[in-house]
């Protein structure tokens, strides 16, 4: 159906919506998060100092990823986001799938996210399991509070964080450089190389966000002119400071690192002493906090666009325009969030269920742009193979996810209910241009989706999943 996320302008001249630096904060803020606080020292312990291999692999494997998303978002900027891409791709009953997966995925990630920065925390401040509680409560409040005031204000806030961030990371591997040893690489594959398979499946936690920030490309000013210039600023900053993190804790802890449960806040002792707590503390709220805004933000908006479509509570919908907060979708979220929070803390779940249920889901709706982008995107250029390579290299990490896969497989099997039983569209669906150069929703004019294109939809509902 027409919902009620509106897209009124791909490009806005009043200068209402983000600009690139705002952009990038929200870029660098959904992929930088607090899984690098713990990562480093959880796939050494896979794979030794080989994980090194795993975390540049990755980093290669997101150009495309990265590339994909942007351009299918640049084409059509939709609140929908990668369920609109799968819509356009093979229709709406595999959308709604592509949805679920997302917007579900929140309440499973975010707490664990919050968890891994309230431990930092607690451990840069002196306190013990109360005080990391309480700690990851209020980065989770402040995350929601942060998207309830709108993406305007939040987006301003989030480039100042990600500038202090990443300010704070780079004096962490300068500080630790004078204290690196060679032969703390030796030996480099202890488990062999396969095990950097299993390690690169738990890194893509750190990998994941591209498809968070395609919910929001409509508030983009100029998304045809800065969804691409946004990407590229992000894979630097973010390739920059993952391979200068985990290079400068293999190089500086060594066999020390598997067991040390604060890889950067040891690298930021061996420069700083006793004043490395404080500034442990700020990295891990910072880095906390940034992932957890932005992909709230992106499953608020795109639970409006679900719910303007009869596959979530028509309440939920409200809200969902450019440049409003989707309250109803918001709040629903807070609760799941809270309460798998609350779950987590009175030992019913642990992270690692969390982090391995977040990172199966993730790993499957990327898999799922990338399918829609090999039928939307140019058939036989460079974006194009690069999508096809990407898109087996996520089939292969999702392989690696073992027993969480069930959690994605149970959202799946709850979309495809939900979609058979609530989710008849009153508007006729008609079958996706599918394989065509650009390939668009049949009720969008063909020159939408060129680039440098007019803007889209001036005048009608833009979120149809």
């Amino acid at each position: 159906m027409n919902g009620g996320v509106k897209n009124n302008s791909s490009n806005d001249p009043s200068g209402s919506g983000l600009g690139l630096f705002r952009a990038t904060g929200i870029y660098v803020g959904a992929i930088l998060g607090s899984g690098v606080l713990v990562l480093p020292a959880i796939a050494a312990k896979e794979a030794g100092p080989a994980s090194l291999l795993a975390w540049a692999v990755l980093l290669v494997f997101c150009i495309p990823v990265a590339f994909s998303f942007a351009e299918m978002s640049r084409q059509q900027p939709d609140a929908g986001g990668i369920a609109h891409f799968v819509k356009r791709a093979f229709g709406r009953r595999a959308s709604v799938v592509a949805g679920y997966l997302f917007y579900f995925s929140i309440p499973f990630g975010a707490p664990a996210t919050a968890v891994i920065g309230g431990n930092y925390i607690a451990h840069a401040v002196g306190g013990g399991r109360e005080t990391a509680v309480l700690a990851a409560a209020v980065i989770l409040l402040a995350a929601f509070a942060s998207n309830a005031v709108g993406i305007r204000v939040s987006s301003r806030m989030q480039l100042a964080l990600m500038v202090l961030l990443v300010a704070l990371l780079a004096l962490a591997v300068v500080l630790a450089a004078p204290h690196a040893k060679a032969e703390n690489f030796q030996p480099f594959a202890p488990n062999g190389y396969w095990a950097v398979g299993g390690a690169a499946s738990l890194l893509f936690f750190c990998f994941a966000g591209w498809e968070a920030v395609s919910h929001l490309a409509a508030e983009f000013r100029n998304p045809g002119r800065d969804l691409r210039r946004a990407t590229w600023l992000t894979l630097i900053v973010v390739g920059a400071v993952y391979i200068g993190v985990v290079a400068a804790s293999v190089a500086v802890l060594g066999p020390e690192l598997p067991n040390t449960a604060v890889p950067v806040a040891a690298l930021l002792e061996r420069g700083l002493g006793s004043l490395a707590a404080p500034l442990t503390a700020i990295a891990a709220a910072v880095l906390t906090f940034g992932p957890i805004n932005t992909f709230v933000a992106g499953a608020s908006r795109l639970g409006a666009a679900l719910a303007s479509d009869g596959v979530l509570p028509a309440a939920l919908a409200r809200g969902g325009g450019r440049g409003q907060v989707p309250a109803g979708s918001l709040a629903t979220l807070a609760v799941l969030t809270l309460l798998s929070f609350a779950a987590a803390i009175a030992g019913l779940t642990d992270m690692q269920f969390q982090i391995g249920a977040a990172s199966a889901c993730f790993t499957a709706v990327t898999a799922f742009g990338l399918a829609a982008g090999i039928r939307l995107l140019q058939p036989r250029t460079v974006a194009w193979y690069g999508v096809i390579v990407a898109a087996a290299v996520m089939v292969a990490v999702l392989l690696f996810s073992g027993w969480a896969l069930g959690v994605p497989l149970a959202l799946a099997a709850a979309a495809v209910g939900v979609g058979r039983r609530f989710g008849r569209s009153p508007h006729p669906e008609v079958a996706p241009n599918a394989g065509a150069p650009n390939a668009v929703d049949p009720e969008v004019a063909p020159d939408a989706v060129q680039p440098g294109a007019a803007p889209l939809g001036q005048s009608r509902a833009a979120a149809r999943l």
